[in-house]
């Protein structure tokens, strides 16, 4: 190869990068701008830390509701740290979702709507760049968001409830920073795949819950399945005395991280030619 044709290619690559910093900027101005990037982490924060709070004085909350029978003894055995920290978790599986699918169902809906797209793409900007650079946004706001969340969920389960392994906590929320990142991924397809901002929303979650509740529900192993990410989150936490991986192989673990990263990874290409086809509404 040539030195000049060696120089040509870095410079392409040096030209592509800065394309995609620049899109990458402007997702992250906007998100800035719509606030985003305070309310979602605040609403994350909120949600991680009322489940053990919760838990602790649930006791005190039933017995001074006031309409049991005169010497009613309530007795609730307090939840472990690993269980009660499990809890929030389940609190992010479903909120923070719906959450998470709200604040980017119109990541290619809104701005085909409002001409956005088909200004900058009809520049030469690549239609991978344009995705990707959205998704980065997108899967950098939610991590903050799932951080500040289980962050506070953490401090107060050491506090009301005792200790929890780094060990055990670290590799759980990482497996659910993968599901969750999922779901974005999948909300990501449907805005460029739908029209609606709203339809894109409630097709994201409802294949979420489809796979979530075939991982749960169906009688056969389903290591391929997306869906078992937030329970094996869960049991990284609950079942860690039990077993490293929740009652998993290392090997399950593994299968059901790299299938989801592929299933990532074709959701960008798909969203990447649903834009290419139709950069903006007629």
């Amino acid at each position: 190869m040539s030195l000049s044709l060696k120089m040509k290619m870095k410079m392409k690559m040096s030209t592509g990068m800065q394309k995609w910093l620049v899109l990458f900027r402007k997702e992250w101005l906007e998100i800035v701008r719509s606030y985003r990037i305070l309310w979602l982490p605040i609403a994350f924060a909120v949600l991680g830390a009322s489940q053990p709070i919760t838990s602790f004085f649930m006791p005190d909350i039933l017995a001074s509701a006031g309409n049991l029978p005169e010497g009613t003894v309530i007795s609730i055995p307090a939840p472990t740290p690993p269980e009660a920290l499990a809890g929030a978790l389940s609190q992010f599986g479903a909120i923070g979702l719906l959450l998470v699918a709200l604040s980017s169902m119109g990541a290619v809906s809104g701005e085909r709507t409002s001409g956005t797209s088909a200004m900058i793409l009809v520049k030469p900007v690549p239609f991978a760049s344009f995705i990707t650079a959205k998704w980065a946004a997108l899967v950098l706001l939610a991590s903050l968001s799932l951080a500040a969340g289980y962050g506070a969920a953490w401090y107060y389960t050491e506090t009301l409830f005792g200790s929890v392994s780094w060990r055990d906590a670290l590799p759980a929320v990482l497996l659910f920073a993968l599901w969750m990142s999922f779901v974005g991924t999948l909300t990501l397809l449907f805005s460029a795949l739908l029209r609606s901002a709203a339809a894109a929303a409630a097709a994201a979650l409802a294949t979420a819950a489809a796979l979530s509740l075939s991982a749960s529900s169906l009688p056969f192993e389903q290591s391929w399945n997306p869906g078992r990410l937030s329970a094996l989150a869960a049991g990284r936490l609950v079942a860690s005395a039990a077993s490293p991986a929740g009652g998993q192989t290392a090997g399950d673990v593994w299968l059901t991280v790299a299938v989801t990263a592929i299933a990532m990874l074709a959701a960008l290409f798909a969203s990447a030619r649903a834009v290419r086809r139709r950069p903006a509404d007629a």
